[in-house]
C-alpha cells in the first residue's frame, strides 16, 4: 500500500492568508476607486496595505511548504 504524504500546517496557514489577503486587497482596490465614506485616515487606505501584507505573508508560507511537500520521497 502506498504511503500517504501529509501537508504541513504552514501550507494551510499560507493558503488561508493568501485567500483572505486577496479578498481584502480587492476590497481596498474597490474603495480606492469608489470611496464610500470618509473616515479619519481614509487617505492611507488600510484595506489595500493590509491585504497586500497578508497576501505576501501567505505566499511566503505557501511556496516553501509546498516545495518541501513535493520534494519529500514517497
Amino acid at each position: 500500500m502506498a504511503e500517504e504524504k501529509m501537508l504541513s500546517i504552514w501550507f494551510f496557514v499560507g493558503l488561508m492568508l493568501t485567500i483572505l489577503g486577496t479578498i481584502i486587497t480587492g476590497t481596498g482596490l474597490y474603495f480606492l476607486f469608489a470611496p464610500q465614506s470618509a473616515t479619519v485616515l481614509h487617505q492611507l487606505n488600510p484595506n489595500l496595505w493590509w491585504g497586500l501584507i497578508m497576501l505576501g505573508a501567505g505566499v511566503a508560507f505557501l511556496i516553501p511548504s509546498y516545495r518541501r511537500y513535493r520534494s519529500e520521497p514517497s
